[in-house]
């Protein structure tokens, strides 16, 4: 569990920020790419960008031995190259200790890293130029709907705090979370941790890449930065804005198919009429939405009902059976 401890100033010190930040949302893409879990829905997300990333991106994953990544990467900014030129400003003890930290008991230590633990400018260039490589590969062609959603997230948290009240626009941002006697608490999280604020404030930053916990930044004298998934849960592409080219970029054309077609409850021989598959073809397809719970199945006798869930109401912007409009 994770437990935000807030004093009565940083109550009126939390905000979302206002924009979204280039590099910390690549680096929440970078962590999903390296993820091992919702294979459904981001396995062709992954192998599509594995094979699109250059060489010259390549020096990012010897940065996190371990899945572990130095804290000088903790940056906002609200441009790519302010992003980029605060991870350059870090401190040269800051740097050599982090790469220390996250290197103990690593070996080999690949040189560049070395020679960036030294202060070496060819070693900063070498980040430098796999960070724009990532990041012209992974995060540039989605941009602009990465901003499109951060406005949405960013309307939907003012309107519920200004409706609500603060307590509710952060449970909204955690379903399942709950803000009680100043402590913010997010059962879901699977590591126990405890952040206090200390009259710091808190800024949420929503991620549209991340699918899994809360991404902490907790540096001293800062403002506790809290990335959180936002968004609809599916990996973007640049087509997202094209009727149903993005969802069907992760599932597939018949499982998007299938998946558009439980517009109402079907049984496995409706849902192949349907899309004019088999009923074998279609039974396997719901099979894996329903794995990815975007569908569930129900047994009457020998009736097998499927219908969308919420979440699969959710990706195709439509509301599921008995479930009110989605606003």
């Amino acid at each position: 569990m994770l437990r935000i401890r807030f004093t009565a100033d940083d109550l009126t010190r939390v905000r979302l920020a206002p924009l979204p930040s280039p590099v910390p949302e690549l680096h929440a893409a970078l962590l999903m790419l390296g993820a091992p879990h919702e294979g459904l829905l981001f396995g062709r997300w992954r192998g599509r960008l594995l094979r699109a990333l250059p060489g010259a991106a390549e020096p990012l994953a010897e940065l996190v031995p371990g899945g572990t990544a130095p804290y000088f990467l903790d940056v906002l900014g609200g441009t790519r190259e302010e992003g980029f030129a605060l991870i350059r400003s870090a401190r040269p003890e800051t740097v050599r200790s982090e790469l220390e930290r996250v290197y103990a008991g690593q070996d080999p230590v690949p040189p560049w890293i070395r020679a960036l633990h030294a202060g070496e400018s060819e070693a900063w260039g070498t980040l430098d130029r796999a960070q724009r490589a990532a990041y012209e590969t992974v995060l540039a062609p989605v941009w602009p709907l990465v901003q499109d959603l951060h406005r949405a997230e960013f309307t939907r948290f003012a309107l519920t705090a200004a409706e609500q009240g603060l307590a509710a626009a952060l449970t909204a941002v955690a379903p399942g979370s709950r803000l009680r006697d100043g402590v913010w608490e997010w059962p879901a999280d699977p590591a126990e941790r405890e952040i206090r604020l200390d009259g710091r404030g808190l800024v949420l930053l929503p991620t549209f890449h991340w699918r899994g916990g809360p991404l902490v930044q907790d540096l001293p004298d800062r403002p506790v930065v809290l990335g959180y998934p936002a968004g609809r849960g599916l990996p973007l592409t640049a087509d997202d804005r094209g009727g149903d080219g993005g969802l069907a970029a992760v599932l597939g054309r018949t499982r998007t198919e299938v998946l558009r077609a439980l517009a109402e409850p079907a049984t496995t021989t409706d849902l192949a009429r349907r899309t004019g598959t088999s009923n074998a073809t279609a039974s396997a397809h719901a099979a894996a939405l329903r794995a990815a719970g975007l569908i569930s199945t129900t047994r009457t006798g020998r009736s097998v009902h499927h219908e969308r869930t919420p979440l699969g109401a959710l990706f195709v912007g439509m509301p599921s059976a008995g479930s009110p409009p989605w606003t």
